[in-house]
């Protein structure tokens, strides 16, 4: 009698030497807890609150109790999270110059229910003031939602790099897909080829990406290469010594390479790695700028990725390159204005 399951070969772990999870059929895990007390901590901290009663500024979180991960399973990624958090808070009043502190307190940040719906507690210390607990529990409460969903947008996409893998393609089958979604400026796909070999013997395939931004193209190579604006997108220190043969290190270090080619305001070329990867693979990354009148047109290629790390990848340039980018550049243009 066969033995159930037996021949089927999504039962059929493969002995890799990167230990990749082959076909995402397995239950894996990351734990989330730390990574996401750092992120509370840069989204909450800081945030200012101004109104026609006075400013308000949130200080430091006070209390943080709780803990979050993120599982894969047959290709889907769920998370978890839950949060107990207190942070404090201090304002002045804009006609008596009175100063007065309070608190914040979100009792229950889950998966189980939305932002909008998350209770926040505002409360303040005993004397007058009541302009600026008002002023906190309206404006102050926007404010904050916001942050969470930054904290929440930033666990499913930053977080994430690496855990969602491609299906294995059977052998000899080439990769060849192309995705255009409709009305996006975006343009992605994967160039029909064979797959390579770079650097580690390794099957690699070659990303090709477009994306117009609402900048002239000098501005744009600056935001590639000088560290302030590298720091300011990607919200994370970074090493940018942006010269032939300079290092380039991002996102706490989970990204990093070495300039090769630099063309101001037309082309860059760099070796680029993540830290998921196997070790000593670097891929080609090229990036040629084009000004489209006020606009500018940026076009990545990719060549040398992992099969395996193809759409992390690819998010990782969506979702932390571009996507954060033109929030940047609007930043800059509504402070201008």
């Amino acid at each position: 009698m066969a033995k159930w399951g037996q021949g089927d070969p999504r039962w059929i772990v493969e002995e890799r030497a990167d230990g990749t999870n082959v076909n995402n059929w397995h239950w894996t895990e990351r734990d989330a807890t730390s990574w996401s007390k750092r992120k509370l901590k840069e989204v909450l901290e800081g945030l200012v609150v101004e109104g026609e009663a006075g400013r308000c500024e949130i200080g430091d979180l006070k209390h943080v109790e709780g803990e979050a991960s993120c599982n894969s399973r047959k290709g889907k990624l769920i998370f978890f999270y839950e949060w107990n958090l207190r942070l404090s808070w201090k304002g002045t009043v804009k006609e008596s110059g009175e100063k007065h502190k309070g608190s914040v307190e979100i009792p229950n940040l889950s998966e189980e229910n939305e932002v909008d719906d998350t209770e926040i507690n505002v409360s303040k210390k005993k004397g007058e003031g009541d302009v600026l607990k008002d002023l906190m529990r309206t404006e102050g409460t926007t404010k904050v939602r916001e942050a969470l969903r930054d904290y929440l947008k930033a666990l499913k996409t930053e977080f994430t790099l690496g855990m969602i893998l491609p299906t294995k393609a059977p052998a000899g089958q080439e990769l060849a897909t192309e995705r255009k979604p409709s009305g996006s400026p975006m343009q992605d796909s994967v160039t029909p080829q064979s797959l390579d070999m770079v650097g580690v013997k390794i099957p690699t395939v070659r990303i090709h990406m477009k994306e117009v931004f609402n900048s002239p193209a000098d501005e744009l190579y600056s935001i590639f290469t000088k560290k302030e604006l590298v720091q300011k997108f990607s919200k994370c220190p970074a090493m940018v010594e942006a010269e032939k043969g300079g290092k380039l290190q991002m996102f706490e270090g989970f990204v990093s390479g070495e300039y090769t080619e630099l063309v101001p305001s037309q082309r860059l070329v760099l070796k680029w790695r993540c830290r998921s990867w196997p070790d000593e693979h670097y891929a080609t990354v090229a990036l040629n700028f084009q000004d489209l009148a006020a606009q500018s047109e940026l076009e990545l290629e990719c060549k040398g990725v992992p099969v395996s790390h193809e759409e992390s990848t690819r998010q990782c340039w969506k979702k932390q390159y571009f996507e954060e980018i033109h929030t940047l550049l609007q930043e800059s243009k509504d402070s201008m204005e």
